[in-house]
């Protein structure tokens, strides 16, 4: 039987080989990883379709291979007897043991339980994560078991001795990291995506003020809420009033898709590169239910662990760099085939002229809001970050307008 590698969502073309969980000549039960993989989007398993014995890997770790690649053999449990010669004798004892129930397979792989994060940073420090106690639900090993394990072993007698020879060269040479991946398909999306929309970024500033001083307010009373979250449901008020900016663009077809649902793609720096989990339907849950799953989604991205369909679907992207530091604009590359995407960036407290003339001190943030000229003009987009300041400086206002 051969396993090929499936097209696991959204049209995928070809994925990087992970890691291998399996040998030639392990025996798996079915739904057993077999071997991990590394899409533009996620980290997957490919699980063994039934139960067997290994026979052949076609292809090596590290590859990439297209969709519909045979990437081992596996020989269906009760079919290995009919497909190799074995000596009479020697299939007898086998047989006999099988019938006393002492026949046990010499290599047969035992089900891990643990994110493939997790087990990047074992392999990363060259840990067996079979070796590795796990403490999560049902034993789920998690990040936090595996660096207690590498502390631990710390000490072992595989370490290098103090001294040991150091190789040096008279002449320094660079270092090098593959760029593949997740890496590189993050590259080929940003570069198709610049070179086929017609891309134009409108910058604004907006006074936080208020909102920091409503933010503090709910803190007091013990209800902690993102300013992200007062941005996302800012956002979707404006996108229901300017729905260009809530579609996409199929160009062959000649057809622009207005979507009434507001799926908002947060844009998550990763160790792995930048992840969008998709929050679903924004304009249709609440402030508190919003904390959490975006604080679930963050969480998931980070260790790697985001489904599928936690990745798609999104309709408008946004990227709050401002936690970073430091940025005070930018020209943010659209989340393709959306329309728009903003960027909210570091809050700095102003002097400021106010209505009355005098100088105040304020808390000022910079936006980015980068749009497809193909589905969108300048005036709109000036009209939607009017109303998106509009309601973000008078949080009050905000509040009215989702009731």
């Amino acid at each position: 039987m051969k396993v090929k590698l499936h097209d696991i969502g959204e049209g995928m073309t070809q994925a990087d080989i992970n890691h291998f969980f399996v040998e030639p000549g392990d025996v798996v039960k079915a739904d057993d990883p077999l071997v991990e993989v590394q899409t533009d989007k996620m980290t997957a398993e490919i699980p063994a379709p039934t139960s067997g014995t290994i026979k052949e890997i076609k292809v090596e770790r590290g590859s990439t291979v297209a969709v519909g690649t045979t990437v081992m053999i596996l020989e269906p449990q009760g079919t290995f007897r009919t497909t190799r010669s074995i000596d009479k004798k020697v299939e007898k004892k086998v047989s006999n043991r099988e019938a006393e129930g002492q026949f046990k397979p010499s290599h047969s792989p035992k089900r891990i339980l643990a994110a493939p994060y997790t087990r990047k940073i074992a392999r990363e420090n060259d840990i067996k994560i079979e070796q590795v106690n796990g403490t999560g639900p049902a034993n789920r090993i998690t990040d936090e078991d595996v660096y207690s394990f590498i502390n631990g072993s710390s000490q072992s007698a595989t370490d290098v001795p103090m001294d040991a020879p150091v190789k040096t060269d008279d002449q320094a040479s660079p270092k090098t990291i593959p760029y593949k991946g997740m890496r590189k398909q993050i590259g080929k999306k940003m570069v198709q995506s610049l070179f086929t929309i017609p891309h134009c970024t409108h910058f604004e500033e907006i006074d936080v003020t208020e909102l920091i001083s409503l933010r503090k307010q709910l803190k007091k009373q013990g209800k902690s809420v993102s300013a992200t979250i007062f941005f996302m449901k800012a956002l979707t008020i404006c996108l229901k009033e300017f729905p260009l900016f809530n579609a996409s663009l199929d160009e062959e077809n000649e057809t622009i898709f207005l979507y009434d649902e507001c799926h908002i793609g947060l844009a998550t720096d990763t160790s792995e590169g930048l992840i969008v989990p998709v929050m679903k339907n924004v304009e249709k849950k609440s402030f508190a239910k919003l904390q959490l799953e975006m604080k679930e989604l963050i969480d998931k991205a980070t260790n790697q662990s985001l489904t599928l369909q936690e990745c798609k679907g999104s309709t408008f992207t946004i990227s709050n760099v401002g936690p970073l530091g430091g940025s005070t604009g930018a020209t943010p590359i659209i989340n393709a085939p959306e329309v728009g995407l903003m960027a909210f960036h570091k809050t700095k407290k102003r002097p400021v002229v106010n209505e009355q003339d005098e100088i105040v001190v304020r808390s000022m943030m910079n936006i980015s809001m980068s749009y497809d000229h193909r589905v969108v003009d300048g005036a709109s987009a000036v009209a939607f970050t009017n109303r998106f300041t509009e309601l973000i400086e008078n949080p009050t206002l905000l509040v009215v307008e989702l009731m």
